[in-house]
């Protein structure tokens, strides 16, 4: 269960940011109230939400979850963080403030390292393992050390390289963890041997914007405008809050972008 997230809102130079889309450029005033939608949500998800003061240093910090990676192995035991080394060098000072701002609670924290370079865009939790994207952002030495502080922490993990995927900025943009087993993917991975012994709930290609979505506490948080897949995950029982996000989805960033939880 989920009791806290933390989420930063887009500053002012939001369209400044780095982006592959060709949706145009974001309207900020959309962009800010969908972003206290986002918040309104989690609230309902009963998460407290942390915010943090817009950052018009860094034109992408309102994606936050790209910074840190969180994990708690089991709720007796103390929670870990693995601060990233995000795969643009545009966006790596974004990293300090979010460790300033984690600092008040009891986490143990690591950090990737130089070669290293990490998304948290790219780290898939499905329960006690971790699927990691090698793709532009997240490298193979980042990857690893990833990979090696999990294994002491006694959680397991695979990589899935997407470097040759198009569409997929990162791992999370074409797969989400639903809970019981399921995972959420698009076409192009949902014949990946690494996802065998899950069931697969497909997108077809008009909404494989919505795979990036997240499961809060009883909630699944999806992006609105996507009725075949929303139709099918209440078919399978679960509670769906849709959320408009066409002036995140301009900047390349998702559902599961927009906050770190714990």
């Amino acid at each position: 269960m989920f009791t806290r997230a933390l989420v930063r809102p887009p500053a002012q130079n939001f369209s400044a940011g780095l982006t592959t889309s060709t949706l145009g450029p974001p309207n900020y005033e959309l962009a800010l109230r969908q972003h206290e939608l986002y918040c309104q949500a989690l609230i309902q998800c009963g998460l407290e939400v942390i915010r943090l003061e817009a950052d018009e240093r860094y034109p992408d910090s309102t994606f936050v979850e790209d910074t840190a990676v969180i994990i708690a192995p089991n709720p007796n035991a103390r929670p870990k963080i693995m601060f990233t080394r995000p795969g643009a060098a545009s966006r790596t000072g974004e990293v300090e403030s979010i460790r300033k701002s984690l600092g008040q609670f009891d986490f143990e924290m690591h950090s990737i390292e130089p070669p290293g370079t990490l998304d948290g865009g790219d780290v898939c939790e499905a329960d006690n393992h971790f699927f990691i994207g090698i793709s532009e952002r997240t490298n193979e030495s980042g990857a690893k050390q990833l990979a090696r502080v999990l294994g002491a922490w006694g959680q397991t993990s695979s990589f899935v390289d997407i470097r040759n995927l198009e569409r997929l900025l990162h791992l999370k943009s074409g797969l989400a963890y639903l809970g019981n087993q399921r995972l959420a993917l698009v076409e192009t991975l949902a014949n990946n041997e690494m996802f065998r012994g899950y069931e697969i709930v497909g997108l077809c290609p008009e909404e494989e914007y919505a795979a990036n979505c997240i499961r809060v506490n009883e909630h699944l948080l999806i992006a609105a405008q996507h009725p075949r897949f929303q139709q099918s995950l209440t078919d399978l029982g679960y509670q769906t809050v849709a959320l408009q996000m066409s002036e995140f989805q301009k900047m390349d960033g998702g559902i599961s972008c927009l906050s770190l939880r714990f």
